[in-house]
């Protein structure tokens, strides 16, 4: 062991005063002094005390955990070490999605609808203009951005927030890989860095989290906290966010978990866009495209599912039911159909994440909407137009 491990060691008996010591304590230690872990004490199995446990090998008082090193020449003083952080330089990971381009492919079966018109002007522009888009799940509101990004050749950085997203994953943090503690850019911090349009998923699933991003949506210099850097958004940087709400919540309970978004921070955001449902012509063209791309040609069943789900969704409007068809669901209806085989097997399957009631109606929605007229029906409408049909005056 040579003079610059026991010192270590020493420092870290004076530091914790105990015989072991857990792997997160290490790490926030050697973060706090400013080093990468010590892969000479981690990796060796005499200092190892079980799984993520590691001893201090220093005597005090009357108990010992492994016998202590050999004195040095000179004595050491048994003071914590305070190491400026300037002089560890810490590594920063290189990652494919800071280094490649991020343009998003072209979905050749994507047809545009409602603002993505407004959308596309936005981005095009390349000026600092959060936009946040809200709508139905499964109608679109991510794919928009994406695909008008591919259009307009920029670059596009997207994040989804979960509950348990926080600041490191949002604007970096440190990582340990080999056993060296390394700082790795999160995704805001990507976009900014490269200038990208950053797409921040279900922005109402993290309020709790979000309070980093105050400066990001001003469009001025962000801190790096951890790091202790400020980063300067390149020219083209932009942010739009996408919600099933209006960072209200959700008081009718369909999208259980979403929070109540700071006033100040819905402010931040110059417009909302509402995108509603895709109208019935182009949803029957995004299901025949998506039916082409499985070998499938069956205009009519396009038009038949897209018919259901939109007497589904007004019912939805004037509270008649409890669920709707989304585009998503008709779309996984229409793959569905091109494994299973079977259209009835697929709508089957397909619906079966509703409760048996909702399920059972759909269903027989479904069998009326493709159901021929009956002939009785017809011949009575026929008799009582005959009766009603008068005779011109000039015949």
């Amino acid at each position: 062991m040579n003079s610059k491990h026991q010192k270590f060691l020493q420092d870290l008996a004076a530091r914790f005063a105990k015989p072991s010591i857990s792997r997160s304590e290490l790490l926030s230690y050697c973060e706090e002094i400013g080093i990468p872990a010590p892969q000479w004490y981690t990796g060796d199995v005499q200092y190892r005390a079980g799984r993520g446990i590691y001893k201090i090998p220093v005597s005090w008082g009357n108990r010992q955990v492994v016998e202590a090193a050999p004195p040095v020449a000179e004595p050491v003083e048994m003071v914590a070490a305070v190491v400026p952080m300037r002089k560890y330089e810490m590594a920063s990971v290189e990652t494919a999605i800071a280094n490649d381009s991020c343009v998003p492919a072209k979905y050749a079966n994507y047809v545009p609808f409602g603002p993505f018109n407004e959308l596309k002007k936005v981005i095009s522009s390349r000026k600092f203009f959060p936009v946040f888009i809200t709508g139905p799940s499964g109608n679109g509101k991510s794919m928009s951005v994406e695909q008008a990004c591919a259009q307009m050749g920029r670059e596009f950085v997207a994040i989804s927030m979960t509950d348990e997203t926080d600041e490191g994953d949002l604007l970096g943090n440190y990582v340990l890989i080999d056993g060296n503690m390394v700082w790795r850019d999160g995704a805001v911090t990507v976009a900014a860095r490269k200038g990208a349009v950053l797409l921040i998923d279900e922005i109402d699933y993290g309020s709790k989290n979000l309070s980093c991003l105050q400066r990001v949506l001003e469009g001025k210099p962000f801190l790096l906290k951890k790091k202790n850097e400020v980063v300067v958004p390149a020219p083209g940087f932009t942010v739009i966010a996408t919600a099933n709400t209006k960072g209200q919540g959700s008081d009718s309970g369909r999208y259980m978990f979403t929070n109540i978004l700071n006033e100040a921070f819905l402010e931040r955001f110059p417009i909302t866009i509402e995108q509603p449902w895709a109208p019935k012509k182009v949803e029957t063209s995004i299901l025949v495209g998506e039916m082409q791309s499985f070998g499938i040609d069956d205009v009519a069943f396009a038009g038949e599912l897209v018919e259901w789900a939109d007497i589904i969704r007004r019912t939805f409007e004037e509270g008649g039911v409890e669920e709707v068809i989304s585009t998503r669901r008709l779309v996984h209806i229409v793959k569905a159909f091109s494994i299973l085989g079977d259209k009835q097997g697929a709508i089957n399957a397909c619906l079966a994440r509703f409760d048996a009631e909702t399920k059972a109606s759909f269903l027989d929605l479904f069998e009326k909407v493709t159901a021929p007229p009956e002939p009785a029906v017809v011949d009575e409408i026929d008799r009582a137009a005959a009766e009603s049909y008068e005779v011109p005056a000039s015949i």
